[in-house]
C-alpha cells in the first residue's frame, strides 16, 4: 500500500506542477482616473483590466484583449448585471489566470510570451460600444462601454503603448465583436509607425434564424444597440445603408474594416447554437437540451439542422473576403473561444487546421510570415477538436 500510495502521490504532483506551469495568476489594476470621464461599468464603477508586462525583445509590443460575456438589450436584463463582475468591477476577482495566448512563456506561447498583455474585464454589457450620457436616478445605470475602451487605451498608451512598435487588439466573444467593430478606431489611436492588426476570437455572430425558423438574435441586438447608444460607436460605411442593430452583425460591416484582421471561430459555436439556432424560446419542450449541452448527443435529425447552420455561417463570411491580410481559422467543433486556454491554443493535442495550430496561424499572420485562411471539413471529420460538453 505504501508504494501505491507513493506512486499516487507521485502523479498528483505531476498533474498539479502541469496546472501551475500552463497558467499563472495576475492581479487586477482599476483604473480609477476613468471615472472622472463618466468611462464606468454599468454601476458606476472604475474599469479594470489585468496587465503582465512585457519583456526583453517584446518590452514595445502590446497584446490588448477584451473579455467576454454576453448582452443586457434593456434596462431589465441591465439591472441583473449591474450587482455582478459583469456590470461592477467591485464584484471582480482580483486575479484572473493567465493562459494560452497570455502565457509568458515561449513554450506555451511562441509568439507572444514577452508582449505586453492585458486583459479587459467586460463590465458595459455592449461589448464596449456604448455612450448614453443620462443616468436614470432610479436604475443607477451608465450605458459608458466606448468610453470605457477609449480610457483603457489611452491609459496603456501612457504606460508606453505609445511607443508600441506591434499592437494587436483582441478579444473573445462579446469581446471578440469589440475587436471587430472596434479595430479601426484602435488602429487611429495608435501612433502611425506601429504595426496594428485584430484578431477576433469567437466573436463572428452571425444573423441566423432559429430552429422555428424566427429570427431572435436580429432583435436582441436591436436593442442592445439602441439601449447602450452604440450607434455613433458603428461604422458608418454601414450604418448608412442599413440600420445600426443589423451593423453590430460582423458579416455586416467587417467588409469596411481597413486594419488587417483574423478571424477564430468554430463553425458549430456552442454560444450560437444554444443562443442563436435553438433558444429557449424556439425550443420551450427542451426537445435541443441534451444535443446543445453535448454535440455527440445530438440526433441525426438535429445534426442535420447543424450543418444547415454551419453552413449559413460560412455564407454569412463571404465578405470577410480573401486579402492576404486576413486570416481565417475555422474549424468544426463544438467549442466556443479557443485563444486564452492552453489546450485550445498550444498543446501537443490542440485542434489542427492543415497540420497547423491556432497560436502558429495566429503568429505566422501577425508576423507575415504566411497567410492563412483555412474552413474545416464538416463534423464529425476533425480528429483534434476539443469539443466542449456543458454541464
Amino acid at each position: 500500500m505504501r508504494e501505491e500510495g507513493r506512486w499516487i502521490y507521485l502523479i498528483l504532483v505531476g498533474l498539479l506542477s502541469l496546472l501551475t506551469t500552463e497558467a499563472y495568476e495576475v492581479g487586477l489594476t482599476f483604473l480609477n482616473s476613468a471615472v472622472a470621464k463618466g468611462a464606468v461599468c454599468l454601476d458606476g464603477s472604475a474599469p479594470a483590466y489585468h496587465m503582465d508586462k512585457g519583456f526583453g525583445a517584446g518590452v514595445n509590443n502590446w497584446l490588448v484583449f477584451f473579455e467576454g460575456g454576453g448582452w443586457c438589450n434593456n434596462v431589465t436584463s441591465c439591472l441583473a448585471r449591474r450587482d455582478e463582475r459583469l456590470g461592477s468591477s467591485k464584484k471582480m476577482l482580483t486575479t484572473e489566470t493567465f493562459s494560452g495566448m497570455f502565457h509568458n512563456k515561449p513554450k506555451y506561447n511562441p509568439d507572444f510570451y514577452d508582449w505586453n498583455r492585458i486583459k479587459v474585464r467586460y463590465c458595459d454589457g455592449a461589448s464596449f460600444t456604448g455612450d448614453v450620457e443620462a443616468v436614470d436616478p432610479k436604475t443607477n445605470l451608465h450605458f459608458r462601454g466606448a468610453r470605457i475602451f477609449r480610457a483603457v487605451i489611452e491609459d496603456l498608451l501612457a504606460k508606453g503603448m505609445k511607443n508600441a512598435k506591434n499592437a494587436m487588439l483582441a478579444g473573445c466573444s462579446a469581446g471578440g465583436l469589440t475587436s471587430i467593430l472596434q479595430c479601426d478606431n484602435f488602429r487611429s489611436l495608435l501612433p502611425a509607425t506601429t504595426k496594428v492588426k485584430c484578431l477576433a476570437d469567437a466573436g463572428f455572430f452571425i444573423n441566423g434564424k432559429t430552429i422555428i425558423g424566427t429570427s431572435h438574435i436580429e432583435g436582441f441586438f436591436a436593442d442592445v444597440v439602441k439601449t447602450h447608444g452604440s450607434a455613433k460607436v458603428l461604422s458608418p460605411a454601414c450604418t448608412s445603408r442599413m440600420s445600426p442593430g443589423l451593423c453590430f452583425f460582423p458579416q455586416n460591416m467587417v467588409q469596411y474594416i481597413k486594419t488587417p484582421i483574423f478571424l477564430i471561430n468554430a463553425a458549430y459555436d456552442s454560444w450560437q447554437v444554444k443562443n442563436i439556432l435553438a433558444p429557449g424560446v424556439a425550443d420551450r419542450k427542451g426537445t435541443w437540451r441534451s444535443c446543445k449541452l453535448d454535440i455527440t448527443k445530438c440526433s441525426p435529425a438535429q445534426l442535420n439542422v447543424l450543418q444547415g447552420y454551419r453552413r449559413e455561417f460560412l455564407q454569412a463570411l463571404t465578405g470577410f473576403g480573401n486579402s492576404p491580410s486576413r486570416g481565417m481559422f475555422i474549424n468544426s467543433c463544438y467549442s466556443h473561444c479557443q485563444t486564452g486556454i492552453q489546450e485550445t491554443w498550444l498543446r501537443n493535442d490542440s485542434p489542427l487546421l492543415s497540420n497547423t495550430t491556432i497560436a502558429k496561424a495566429v503568429g505566422n499572420w501577425y508576423y507575415d510570415r504566411g497567410t492563412f485562411q483555412k474552413i474545416d471539413c464538416p463534423y464529425p471529420c476533425d480528429k483534434t477538436c476539443h469539443n466542449r460538453v456543458f454541464e
